[in-house]
């Protein structure tokens, strides 16, 4: 059993290079505007990343904050670093 979709017909007023880069993108999917514009909405309101994925992304920027820290320690054991005079002076 098909379930019926409502929709309702809406105007927007939007910047003429937006528009004909949307027309542009639907062109190259072979798709009409208003299916391109619909189906990018879609997937702008409902794909919210799940928990994992989140967790995920969390994971991966800690590990980005944790390689900078690494790589400031082995600077510094190296002697690879400015006597805090100097960076004040910079600044």
């Amino acid at each position: 059993m098909d379930i019926a979709i409502q929709k309702k017909a809406q105007s927007f007023r939007l910047p003429v290079d937006l528009i004909e880069r949307l027309k542009k993108m639907a062109r190259k999917q072979n798709r009409s505007l208003n299916n391109f514009v619909e189906c990018a909405l879609l997937d702008l309101v409902y794909s919210e990343p799940d928990e994992e994925t989140n967790m995920t992304q969390k994971a991966l920027r800690e590990n980005e904050i944790l390689k900078g820290i690494t790589q400031s320690i082995k600077e510094a054991k190296s002697g690879n670093t400015l006597p805090l005079d100097t960076l004040r002076e910079q600044l």
